[in-house]
């Protein structure tokens, strides 16, 4: 009898255990570009592959965002699909082909809202986070070519259940009052400069910035006093000069700011720019291995690390944040894409393409942790930045 009572009450724990409840804040995504698949991923002592996904269609060109109680990743893909993911029971919670061509997206300030930007058919369209159901469709300006509207790059949320985006073709940043987010409401700020291709938010929310890739300079738009219209600063930032080769265009969501200094990648030149946040100017050129990619600061602001479009693509320089000089080139592996902080930067997640890797390394002693395998590896997101706006 007192057997069976053991057994019972074994199988009881070991079941309640099994059914315990699990928390996200350490876990994360990377996308497998060429499989259509994502890993679930595990930081800590151990880092580790908890699971994969399949069936999220092209992630050629993919992002994600996270739900607010970080459970959720929603996933962008260059197929125009939007796949919502659970990261705790590792399965596609819903998934809808929302467009032809999709290179990112953001989610409102409230968590309730997803907003997609497309370059085919142009535009962005905004979706219930809970279950993908269609609020709006919002059509970009048509270019020279009636048949086709502008392509919508640099999708960010912003303060007021905003969300903020560029036009490439037609020159132009665009503001959604989403709070009705059936009858959203719109600002558009024409003119902006040539072919802006990517877009940033300050931190606290106050500015959309736009790198523009046709001409020198950038777009600054003040959310505070929208009415004053974009603001053209830097003007000796860009491709200026006479320009290299732009293997693989900088990402603006990748500058990096620390103690009012903000770190910009060059276009088209082997220089990390330093800018002056309060003035919007520039401070300091900071010269690197090649043309960067990604500049991401260690949490405690004292590195950023960099990585390169090819052919130094193998290569991520460590930059000290109060020398402003590089102190470290290391050699991680060819096809470097993308590197993730974990939230409190103990590690330093880097994707290895070429080698079908994702590394892990201590950002303090700059050597290597732990490989672990992964599929043609691009994006890593962890879901630390479900509270980080703009991300």
């Amino acid at each position: 009898m007192m057997h069976r009572l053991c057994a019972a009450l074994f199988c009881l724990v070991l079941g309640a255990c099994a059914h315990a409840p699990q928390g996200s804040g350490d876990l994360g995504l990377v996308i497998e570009r060429a499989t259509g698949s994502v890993q679930i991923i595990r930081s800590g002592p151990q880092p580790t592959i908890v699971a994969r996904v399949q069936g999220l269609g092209d992630l050629s060109h993919a992002a994600a965002v996270f739900s607010r109680d970080q459970r959720y990743a929603y996933v962008f893909g260059r197929d125009g699909g939007l796949t919502k993911v659970d990261i705790l029971t590792h399965r596609i919670s819903a998934r809808v082909i929302q467009g032809g061509n999709s290179i990112g997206g953001a989610i409102s300030q409230d968590g309730q809202v997803i907003a997609v930007g497309n370059y085919e058919p142009g535009g962005i369209r905004l979706f219930d986070a809970d279950t993908l159901a269609p609020l709006a469709d919002i059509p970009a300006s048509p270019t020279a070519d009636p048949s086709r509207n502008a392509r919508v790059v640099g999708v960010v949320d912003a303060p007021g259940r905003q969300f903020v985006f560029s036009l490439f073709d037609t020159g132009e940043i665009w503001q959604v009052d989403a709070r009705d987010p059936r009858h959203p409401a719109l600002s558009k700020h024409r003119d902006i400069g040539r072919e802006p291709y990517d877009g940033m938010i300050t931190g606290d929310g106050r500015h959309y910035i736009a790198g523009l890739f046709g001409e020198d300079g950038l777009a600054l738009l003040d959310l505070w006093h929208p009415e004053r219209g974009v603001q053209r600063i830097l003007p000796d930032y860009g491709r200026h000069g006479k320009p290299l080769p732009v293997y693989k265009m900088p990402h603006l969501e990748g500058w990096s700011a620390t103690g009012g200094l903000t770190l910009i990648p060059g276009v088209g030149e082997h220089v990390v720019h330093v800018l002056d946040n309060a003035r919007w100017q520039m401070m300091q050129r900071i010269q690197v291995l090649g043309q960067p990619v990604f500049i991401v600061m260690r949490p405690d602001n004292r590195q950023a690390w960099v990585n390169f479009a090819f052919p130094d693509n193998g290569k991520v320089q460590v930059i000290d944040i109060e020398s402003m000089q590089v102190i470290r080139t290391l050699d991680v592996g060819p096809g470097v894409l993308h590197m993730e902080f974990t939230p409190r930067g103990e590690q330093i997640w880097i994707s290895v393409r070429d080698r079908d890797q994702v590394q892990v390394w201590d950002p303090y002693a700059l050597t290597p942790i732990a490989t672990l395998p992964s599929q043609a590896p691009s994006g890593i997101f962890m879901s630390s930045r479900a509270a980080r706006m703009g991300l």
